[in-house]
């Protein structure tokens, strides 16, 4: 479970270990998804008045295309995260990048989009399908790697 009563958190820490799956709605088109689901582990706890503090970690591999080849690749996103949430209307935390601002008017806390945003950040931006990828050919556009290129 990623989402909690912020009634329940004033009173006690709650201990995160969970999963965020591929297929789940906080994912934006182009993102770059997770090939499996995202194991999540950490602690979220009240840190003052409609203040909330979250550490932990996210660990998964993210399903790419060879930057070369443009055939199948893969990484791993490993972070340590430490995140704050805050009602808004805290007038020094308004324009903090690093404070996930909370509506008032609701009663929980989700930590899937700030989990995405830590996702996005650690991510790599390409990745090769193995070291030695000879690439696509820049004049007939075949996969050197399959076949030796005949445009010569």
């Amino acid at each position: 479970m990623l989402s909690f009563d912020i009634r329940s958190l004033t009173e006690r820490a709650v201990t995160v270990d969970d999963e965020l799956s591929p297929d789940d709605d906080v994912w934006a088109e182009g993102d770059p998804k997770p090939s499996e689901p995202i194991h999540v582990k950490g602690r979220l706890s009240a840190a003052g008045p409609g203040r909330f503090y979250w550490h932990g970690s996210i660990e998964g591999d993210v399903a790419l295309s060879c930057r070369r080849c443009l055939g199948d690749a893969s990484g791993h996103v490993s972070d340590e995260a430490h995140v704050i949430f805050a009602e808004a209307g805290t007038e020094e935390l308004e324009d903090d990048p690093d404070v996930y601002l909370l509506d008032h008017r609701k009663a929980e806390l989700d930590l899937r989009p700030a989990l995405r945003e830590q996702w996005l950040l650690n991510a790599p931006g390409f990745a090769l399908c193995r070291d030695d990828c000879k690439g696509l050919c820049p004049t007939c556009g075949a996969d050197r790697n399959v076949d030796a290129c005949k445009c010569g």
